[in-house]
């Protein structure tokens, strides 16, 4: 639609401009699929000696979350890796204590590197292990912890940018250092990896991969069968060796996370090998591919529950993988 432009349709505009009123055909015309950001990847090779100097720089006492966010280049400011997506690496040194507190965005966690970790949500008592995938409902209570004899990193995604929208973004500090809490090992808030990579393995031998996303597995609770959270949906993918995905295009936001293997993400034109790829956004609009060497397994964080896409055929829902 193209916008009509008259002298007298100019100073009609101008004139209601001053009563805080603005014509909508004029917003209508300008109205463009896309996104501000850019595609980017933060490499593992190059945060993960950042995270250890911030450990010696400050303690999770003085920092309270010591988390290096991960911001888009074209998004300064905002503190997001897409419009809607903010995630950040947190890391926890052994005999160090997040305290508790709660917020009312929704938060993801992956954990990254390291064992001996936990994460007590609600007064579960989680254990946080390399490749698991563990929810914190917003407005839940949870702290972190380690009791490991080494460094433990995670990949935190909220979704900060939906509190923001609503103008409810805001926290509150629990009353003590830790709350209550027991273990949980059978927890509806946990998503171990090996549980998921053994469904992986079994959707690999049911036959061919995807063209353009090889296995793909959606995270799901239990109970209800949807998304961890309605702005938050969570996935893991099993891209063989020698796999060159078909470029498709998506009307939402990802953030991918490379949990095993090499990955060669292709963005808008824009490619990078990468393993361990700590953070990957894939953006609205931006045509978006995968190249693996060896074989490898990615997580992907991605906003909107309902998604239209277009590029080479149709995508079939992927398999669902229930917390157990």
């Amino acid at each position: 639609m193209s916008a009509v432009v008259s002298p007298d349709l100019a100073h009609f505009s101008r004139e209601i401009a001053s009563l805080g009123m603005k014509p909508l055909w004029e917003r209508s015309a300008r109205l463009a699929p896309g996104t501000a950001a850019e595609p980017a990847i933060w490499r593992w090779s190059d945060t993960q000696p950042l995270l250890m100097r911030a450990c010696e720089l400050i303690t999770a006492k003085q920092a309270e979350r010591r988390v290096l966010m991960l911001e888009n280049p074209a998004l300064a400011g905002t503190t997001f890796s897409t419009d809607t997506l903010f995630t950040g690496l947190q890391a926890i040194l052994p005999g160090e204590i997040a305290r508790t507190h709660r917020h009312t965005p929704n938060a993801l966690r992956l954990v990254v590197e390291g064992e001996g970790a936990y994460t007590a949500v609600g007064g579960e008592r989680i254990a946080m292990r390399p490749g698991d995938f563990i929810v914190t409902p917003g407005w839940s209570w949870h702290d972190h912890g380690n009791e490991g004899s080494a460094p433990v990193v995670w990949l935190d995604g909220l979704d900060t940018a939906f509190a923001n929208l609503f103008g409810a973004h805001f926290r509150e500090d629990y009353p003590e250092e830790k709350q209550a809490s027991h273990d949980a090992a059978d927890s509806l808030l946990s998503y171990p990896y090996e549980q998921a990579r053994s469904a992986l393995e079994r959707l690999s031998r049911s036959g061919n991969p995807h063209p353009s996303h090889g296995w793909k597995l959606r995270y799901a609770h239990p109970v209800t069968g949807r998304d961890p959270f309605p702005t938050m949906a969570v996935f893991m993918q099993w891209l063989p060796k020698g796999f060159a995905g078909r470029e498709y295009r998506s009307t939402d936001g990802a953030v991918y996370c490379v949990v095993e293997g090499r990955a060669a993400p292709r963005s808008a034109r824009r490619a990078s090998s990468s393993r361990r790829t700590t953070c990957s956004p894939c953006l609205p609009g931006r045509s978006t591919g995968f190249t693996q060497r060896p074989t490898a397994c990615s997580s992907a964080i991605r906003t909107a529950r309902r998604r239209k896409r277009s590029g080479s055929g149709a995508r079939p829902e992927p398999h669902i993988f229930h917390s157990t």
